[in-house]
């Protein structure tokens, strides 16, 4: 997701010049050789020879409603607390904006498809599941990049500056692919593309060049709503529409505090993002394995024990996940996933693990290992534990999940 304090990358003059790397200096411009189609084609041959799978072209006034939608889905608060969403949405809502100087703006598609059903690792309880895009290193770094590779070729065969952006800016890129063509936005709010289906990382070069933009891509999502009707947790109000405080994915990723009762039960073992609407989509069938290899599954960020997970220190959490999309959650939340996923697994011999964690240091961690433990323990020893840790807690929330832990076990004690 796009941060408020991420940077977008800019090309510089010249490597280890004035303005080179990430800081203020100006985009690189050199003298241009090609233009028009044959620089397009060659572009997207560079492209493709790179490992992106997809190429289209917008240009840079080709999403005229979406500033109206953008602000409709934030009025409604379906942001959530992601207050970056809100406070950057001018720049949002028109590529000009965040670059006056831009002409064309290339949508790039890298596929990251799954070899296998990823939903089949929901069946078993005990471990937990991380979404596919998280099972190496973290697509921001790969992206970029090549991002920047293809963008410097550019640049070297025309007369034109070049930004690139991967997640790094307030660039909406999803209205701007389907105006592009490299896909449609599904009912679930993810770009489909007819060729790889859902599988898709996106970046985007936005370019003084004038380069011949593609046709807009037609929806094709017809009457099927099956993304809609597995979310666990009902995150789409509508079709096309996704409330992100009902997602998975902005539950146990975005969110900084205690998820809301009412949705733990919905996230199962999902303890990093949630696959569900992707996985179901059935343009998947023209889907192929990501070939990527930096992005290809680590077979040991797939069914992860959860008696293991809960162990984690922050030292450990770090090394564990060094590299990955999965570290930015910092070790609190990420176990207040695993507590979650524990209490879900209906498994009395995960309690242990999350009895140790009733005097954690984080009031984030001691509350959820509260509520697993209310759902894996009978009544008397839940009244034990809290006989010697209630008086003396201090957090007003870990003290309102043992109330709430309590009542049940107060009536079936009676």
């Amino acid at each position: 997701m796009v941060r408020q304090d991420q940077v977008p990358a800019v090309l510089s003059h010249a490597p280890g010049g004035p303005g080179a790397g990430h800081g203020a200096g100006g985009p690189l411009r050199q003298s241009g050789f090609l233009d028009g189609d044959a620089l397009k084609r060659t572009f997207i041959e560079r492209a493709k020879a790179l490992g992106f799978d997809i190429v289209r072209i917008a240009q840079p006034d080709s999403i005229p409603l979406a500033p109206e939608r953008l602000q409709a889905w934030l009025e409604a608060g379906h942001h959530g607390s992601m207050d970056w969403m809100a406070d950057t949405a001018d720049r949002r809502a028109d590529p000009r904006t965040l670059w006056p100087e831009v002409r064309s703006v290339i949508l790039l598609g890298l596929n990251y498809g799954p070899a296998d059903d990823p939903l089949a690792e929901l069946a078993h309880k005990d471990r937990g599941y991380i979404s596919v895009y998280a099972r190496n290193r973290d697509y921001h770094d790969v992206i970029k990049g090549k991002l920047k590779e293809v963008a410097g070729f550019l640049a070297s065969k025309a007369s034109s500056d070049v930004k690139v952006f991967v997640d790094t800016a307030p660039v909406m890129e999803k209205p701007l692919a389907e105006a592009a063509g490299l896909g449609f936005q599904g009912k679930h709010t993810v770009v489909v593309s007819r060729e790889f289906g859902n599988w898709l990382f996106l970046g985007a070069i936005f370019t003084t060049a004038e380069l011949p933009a593609d046709a807009p891509e037609r929806n094709h999502c017809g009457s099927c709503r099956r993304c809609l009707d597995i979310c666990p947790t009902n995150a789409f109000p509508a079709p096309y529409q996704l409330d992100a405080r009902r997602c998975i994915s902005y539950l146990t990723i975005e969110h900084k505090g205690h998820i809301p009762e009412e949705l733990r039960s919905g996230i199962g073992n999902r303890i990093f993002g949630c696959d569900d609407c992707l996985a179901v989509c059935p343009w998947n069938k023209f889907a192929q394995a990501g070939r990527e290899a930096r992005l290809v599954q680590r077979d040991d960020l797939a069914l992860l024990p959860l008696a293991d997970l809960a162990r984690l220190d922050d030292p450990s959490f770090r090394a564990r996940f060094a590299g990955t999309p999965i570290k930015r959650t910092g070790r609190d939340r990420f176990i207040r996933n695993v507590l979650i996923a524990i209490g879900n697994s209906g498994d009395a011999g995960l309690a242990e693990n999350a009895e140790r964690l009733l005097d954690d240091a984080s009031p984030l961690v001691r509350a959820m290992a509260v509520w697993a433990l209310g759902r894996l323990l009978p009544p008397k020893a839940m009244a034990l534990h809290a006989a010697e840790r209630l008086e003396q807690e201090s957090d007003p929330d870990v003290r309102e999940e043992w109330r709430r832990a309590m009542e049940p076990r107060i009536e079936a004690l009676a």
